[in-house]
């Protein structure tokens, strides 16, 4: 088993701080630190154009972007559903959330929407017109995302809707002449949808209304050695949240519940392999004998300190 933890990184002044807690609030996985060999990968989302989590599992599945793309490009084949082809370049559109905030305007992911299947048949069904003859063609392809392709002279560098909420839209919105035709048509999507009955009735319900579109992706099928998943990963998400906001205390409660939930029922003695991913680090756990017979030693227990809180 291989689990994966999202958000499970903080930076490390806050790791410092934390440590003395994690014995308390999950003293399975504290465990598992002590006994587990640490491999410590560097994350650069600004230059990625995609969060620590997507570049670990593009780089888990084999992705090899060519020297004109972003690692980010490799989310298009990788997220979507239903037949691609492995030599095209594949490109989605986020349903998202946009509203101004004070460094421009922020982004809400799908993930974070609650989008039901009829909600997104209507939304997609409802531009088609607008889409007749722009040159961008939609096609479906689950209900967080639309597949898309691109006139033949349009290819942009865009980063991740996970990236972009992190940020502001303001610094990953295209700005170039090129972008212009996919600038104004984002522009009458987002009029064409702001009475729309589905986010009227979202509103009602208090949802944000799904009001845009975020492009990304542009990569092929054939970039990777391979696109499917373990099946024996375990993706677990509910650091992921807490972590971004900074809310420590709210962490160390989502840390608590997975204890509870996933790491303590597992079978006594035998540890998984574990990745844990935060804004610029990625720490992958893999059990180790040696530390197993060696964990009760003072300095092993406290080993797994040196990448959870490195000293600079």
């Amino acid at each position: 088993m291989r689990i994966v933890l999202p958000g499970a990184l903080p930076d490390p002044r806050e790791a410092r701080e934390l440590a003395p807690y994690l014995q308390k609030s999950a003293p399975t996985l504290h465990g598992w630190f002590s006994a587990s060999h640490a491999q410590i990968l560097p994350a650069d989302p600004d230059t990625a154009g995609c969060t620590a989590y997507e570049q670990w599992l593009l780089a888990d599945r084999g992705f090899r972007p060519n020297h004109e793309q972003s690692l980010a490009a490799g989310l298009g084949p990788l997220l979507a559903r239903g037949p691609v082809q492995a030599q095209q370049a594949t490109w989605l559109v986020e349903l998202v959330h946009v509203a101004p905030s004070r460094d421009g305007a922020a982004l809400l992911p799908a993930r974070d929407l609650d989008i039901t299947a009829e909600q997104s048949v209507a939304l997609f069904e409802s531009v088609q017109e607008l889409f007749a003859g722009s040159g961008f063609t939609l096609y479906p392809s689950d209900d967080q995302h639309w597949r898309i392709d691109l006139p033949a002279e349009f290819s942009p560098t865009c980063a991740s809707p996970d990236m972009v909420s992190t940020t502001s839209v303001n610094d990953w919105w295209p700005q170039d002449m090129a972008a212009r035709p996919w600038r104004r048509l984002v522009n009458e999507v987002q009029m064409h949808w702001f009475e729309h009955p589905i986010n009227r009735s979202r509103e009602e319900q208090g949802l944000p209304p799904i009001n845009s579109l975020w492009l990304f992706g542009g990569a092929r099928a054939d970039q990777f050695s391979d696109l499917s998943s373990r099946p024996d990963d375990v993706l677990e998400n509910g650091l992921s949240a807490p972590a971004l906001r900074q809310d420590w205390n709210g962490w160390l409660a989502a840390l608590a519940e997975l204890e509870q939930r996933v790491f303590k029922p597992l079978e006594p003695g035998r540890a998984p392999e574990l990745v844990l991913t935060g804004r610029s680090r990625i720490v992958q756990l893999r059990p180790s004998a040696l530390k197993h017979y060696t964990q009760w030693l003072p300095a092993s227990r406290l080993s797994w300190r040196r990448w959870w809180s490195p000293q600079d």
